[in-house]
């Protein structure tokens, strides 16, 4: 007997809808067709135990097993469950009656236990784009799945639940989560708060500016001047996530396997923090299997590099593309695949390898050249896409002994709201979202400076030795800090700020 039951391949971060087709007849042994991998091959032993411990009988008889298309690479163990249906139907253990109408997947333990799979969201996505009337899979990813409305979501713990489902002898209520009313509900909880860091008022000047523009920022300064601590709080100033952008987050932390069981939707900007060791595969994605780096998973979030010149220039390099393309394209023989990778990038540094060059107290024990050598292992190009440089001073003792709360991330991240409302409307008939995403063409156009601002401009070049490919940074910049004051034009003092945050363009700055 032949019978059809449904499965689903996730590729980049969509889905694929599987056709599992089992056919048992006269003859012997097991076939599993159309491109499995290992895991998928190893799931015949597991469906055994699982069949024999739960009341039912794997068929001694010839079992032939078709992954369809045949010509997209089935991965993983998700497949477990829709080819264990398929055989006791097949098999006329169960009836096949409800099967056209649930796409199934679930790992299955050698007791029958339903383990959670990767990819719920993409894969609930697309069974209700193809209209199937519901999704059947492991119970620890049914709120996930449940975010996509319209589709009836059955979480299983066994492989006897989903069996007693199909013949109507078990009523399991379809999981219900309430997307709109859950996300506003969180979207305001912030962990970390500005209001906790004593003093750097300029530093979070600089970090309100970035956040309002979009701009990426790197942070240079003594170990122990709070660089790390200021990195972590830079999300609870950004505008929260709209719920497009949550239900994309979500999708890629899915597809990676990184949501928490019995989660639904991310609430919170991503912040992502590799350790200097990571290699290029990990950071910007692919591997034998592809999945999303850590520059997808920090997509509508931060990516935090903590010590830059320390990470291996050639992972450092592969990010260029990226971060001037906002996704990830994953080339290999046989397929090719696209992650978003649309993020702010924050880095922190020391100053020298010692630590304490410019340090208004310590004195830095590096010899001649060390300095420029070591900021030399960061490329002209990577540095050119870094907008603002920021020099972190340590704060003095009566500033830390201080009772006196800076001002909150709440106050800071209304400013940067309304900033990037401006961005919004100046924006809206294009694919830029902030200033830090314009072209050469519109910066030219919606950073007019009049002669004062120009002059001053000229003059900070030729006097302070910045280099040519500051020139854009420091408008855009500019740009944005006319935004938060509300200013339609840019004004001189507006440029003036903006110029402070090339220390690293300076040609004396590590002289």
């Amino acid at each position: 007997m032949l019978v059809k039951t449904f499965g689903s391949a996730v590729s980049g971060v969509d889905a694929i809808t599987i056709t599992v087709e089992v056919s048992v007849c006269s003859g012997k042994d097991y076939y599993l067709v159309g491109l499995p991998d290992s895991a998928v091959k190893e799931s015949l032993s597991r469906i055994e135990s699982a069949l024999r411990h739960n009341r039912f009988t794997m068929p001694r008889i010839k079992i032939i097993i078709n992954l369809s298309p045949a010509n997209i690479r089935k991965e993983g163990s998700a497949y477990d469950l829709p080819i264990a249906i398929g055989i006791l139907a097949a098999s006329e253990q169960i009836g096949h009656s409800k099967l056209e109408d649930y796409i199934i997947m679930g790992e299955l333990s050698l007791d029958g236990k339903v383990q959670a799979i990767k990819g719920a969201l993409p894969i609930a996505i697309q069974a209700r784009k193809e209209k199937y009337k519901g999704i059947i899979l492991p119970k620890q990813n049914a709120r996930e799945a449940a975010i996509v409305d319209g589709l009836e979501v059955i979480g299983v713990e066994t492989i006897d639940d989903v069996v007693d489902f199909l013949e109507d002898k078990k009523v399991i209520e379809p999981t219900v989560v309430s997307t709109r009313e859950e996300f506003f509900s969180n979207i305001q909880h912030i962990e970390f708060d500005f209001a906790d860091v004593k003093g750097q008022e300029n530093i979070k000047r600089a970090l309100e500016i970035a956040a309002a523009g979009g701009h990426n920022v790197i942070l240079i300064g003594p170990p122990g001047a709070g660089k790390t601590m200021l990195a972590k709080r830079l999300p609870t100033i950004l505008p929260p996530l709209s719920l497009s952008e949550a239900l994309e987050t979500t999708k890629i932390h899915s597809v990676a396997g990184r949501l928490k069981a019995n989660s639904a939707l991310l609430y919170e900007r991503p912040f992502r923090s590799p350790h200097h060791t990571v290699s290029d595969v990990a950071l910007v994605g692919g591997g034998g299997h592809p999945q999303p780096g850590e520059i997808s998973l920090a997509h509508n979030g931060v990516l935090f590099l903590d010590e830059l010149p320390e990470f291996k220039r050639t992972v450092l390099e592969v990010m260029r593309q990226p971060m001037e393309e906002r996704k990830v394209n994953i080339s290999r023989a046989r397929f090719s695949v696209d992650y978003p990778a649309n993020f702010m990038l924050v880095a922190s540094m020391n100053p020298c390898p010692c630590g304490y060059f410019n340090h208004p107290e310590k004195e830095c024990v590096c010899g001649p050249g060390v300095v420029q050598r070591y900021l030399n292992k960061i490329s002209g190009p990577l540095l050119d896409r870094i907008d603002l440089h920021v020099e972190v001073t340590p704060v003095n003792i009566n500033e830390l002994s201080s009772y006196k709360k800076g001002e909150d991330s709440k106050t800071i991240r209304e400013r940067v709201i309304e900033a990037r409302e401006i961005q919004s409307e100046r924006f809206k008939n294009g694919e830029v979202y902030c200033n830090a995403q314009m072209s050469t063409k519109q910066t030219r156009e919606m950073c007019a400076l009049d002669a004062n601002s120009q002059n001053l401009l000229n003059v900070a070049m030729n006097k302070l030795g910045l280099s040519a490919r500051a020139y854009e940074r420091i408008l855009r910049v500019a740009r944005t800090i006319a935004d938060l004051a509300k200013s339609p034009n840019i004004q001189t003092e507006h440029i003036a700020e903006a110029i402070q945050f090339r220390s690293l363009d300076r040609d004396s700055w590590a002289a």
